[in-house]
């Protein structure tokens, strides 16, 4: 589960820099995704036992060199909707300008925590002048220095004190959780709509989330499994909305919370970048995934368009290509119950526990026949191979030269898994460890 924490400010007053501190250089981190949309606009944190997700909304402007107060704006219009706790960046430096005055008045409008972090504080002499800043009105004010780090560590205690707890789980454990990701207008809704809209009977909204996502039980057929709906949430008449922005966010949202994303496409578009993105952000959370490219219906037809199109769609999502594909149609209900199944046979898939005697009488013999590299003359072996245990596949292959196993050979034991265990769908990990 993954609660946002959104930067807001000027430009040029640290917010990358903040931000990076955040998410990057302490122990605690658990990833950072960057090349998503673009670079640097989110990661994950750990901090005092509470994990969230941290929102750099300066990487939502384009051409940052000269943002246009508008810009900002939106920013800030974003981190007030989408966020569960906002921090306000300003710099010592320059002082209070007009444009943070701007900021400031959206912001003291707001019932969300608001932390004001007056960045540059790193010497006495600021420590003084930073004292003005307390004008802005913010209970939550914080003097810090985000090169540093100095201050950054009370700022984050602040934060973490005030973030909603986790809901106690009204969820039956042990169902699947499919969350439906895309871009906007590729018929999200209607595939929703389609799978639970017809017989109400069949739908149990789930109550007391602390986030956004709608959770909806679904249990017909012989299929049972909670729907993360994200697809307009929150929509705010008066909030001309970006929807790339609020897309994003609102992914990463029902990206964290689910086991299994249907990842859905528009079949005239292809695959573009804005998908691959959150393809990428899919299996660096490890979570299952299965494409589907929706209005299959409208696409005139040859002999081998579907093949030649899933073809295309693998090589672009190579070195990761072992997902399933589906062409649907959401209004002809075209194939939407085998997407459902498709989902269940990934999460079915992605909890498998492998036998420690079938892996290793399967795969030592590979590695055999097929040892690592020699390193500086000493031949590099494998004896032993354990699956770990953590809520997505996981392996241990215990070696005399763990860290002269490179990539190649890594990525060669990977594909020979795959090929003898069903995994399509599912992202795992491969370490090397001393014997």
């Amino acid at each position: 589960m993954s609660q946002v924490v959104a930067i807001v400010g000027r430009p040029n007053v640290g917010k990358s820099t903040l931000f990076n501190r955040m998410i990057g250089e302490r122990k605690a981190i658990i990833d950072n995704i960057s090349g998503v949309t673009r670079d640097r606009i989110y990661g994950f944190s750990e901090w005092n036992g509470r994990k969230f997700t941290v929102v750099d909304t300066g990487g939502f402007v384009h051409g940052s060199d000269d943002v246009f107060e508008a810009a900002i704006r939106s920013q800030v219009q974003i981190a007030i909707d989408e966020a569960e706790a906002i921090i306000f960046c300003t710099d010592v430096a320059t002082g209070i300008t007009d444009l943070d005055e701007e900021v400031a008045r959206m912001l003291r409008k707001t019932d969300k925590p608001v932390f004001l972090a007056v960045n540059k504080v790193d010497n006495s002499q600021r420590q003084l002048t930073a004292n003005e800043f307390w004008s802005l009105g913010f209970e939550n004010t914080y003097f810090i220095s985000a090169i540093s780090g100095s201050g950054s560590g009370e700022l984050l205690d602040g934060i973490t004190e005030v973030l909603p707890e986790e809901a106690d789980d009204q969820l039956e454990q042990g169902i699947p959780k499919f969350a439906i990701v895309g871009q906007p207008n590729v018929g999200k809704s209607s595939f929703t709509n389609a799978l639970i809209g017809e017989e109400r009977n069949i739908v149990t909204d789930i109550p007391g989330t602390t986030r956004d996502a709608i959770y909806t039980k679904y249990n017909k057929f012989g299929q049972e499994f909670y729907l993360i709906d994200t697809a307009g949430i929150r929509k705010k008449s008066k909030v001309h909305e970006d929807l790339e922005f609020y897309s994003v966010i609102r992914a990463v949202k029902a990206i964290e919370e689910a086991d299994v994303c249907f990842l859905m496409l528009d079949a005239s578009m292809g695959i573009e970048s804005q998908d691959m993105s959150i393809f990428t952000l899919i299996i660096r959370r490890r979570k299952g995934v299965v494409i589907l490219v929706n209005k299959w219906d409208l696409i005139s037809k040859e002999t081998n368009t579907a093949r030649d199109l899933e073809e295309k769609l693998k090589r672009k999502l190579a070195p990761f290509n072992d997902v399933p594909i589906l062409f649907i149609s959401v209004l002809e209900k075209q194939r939407i119950f085998k997407a459902v199944e498709l989902g269940s046979h990934v999460y079915k898939q992605r909890n498998t526990k492998i036998k420690t005697s079938e892996l290793n009488d399967i795969m030592l013999e590979i590695i055999e026949r097929n040892p690592p590299p020699v390193y500086r003359g000493s031949q590099v072996k494998i004896k032993y191979i354990t699956q770990l245990p953590t809520y997505y596949p996981s392996f241990a292959f215990f070696s005399n030269h763990p860290k002269h196993i490179k990539g190649p050979y890594k990525n060669f034991i990977e594909n020979q898994m795959r090929k003898h265990f069903d995994f399509t769908g599912v992202p795992i990990s491969i370490y090397f460890r001393d014997k």
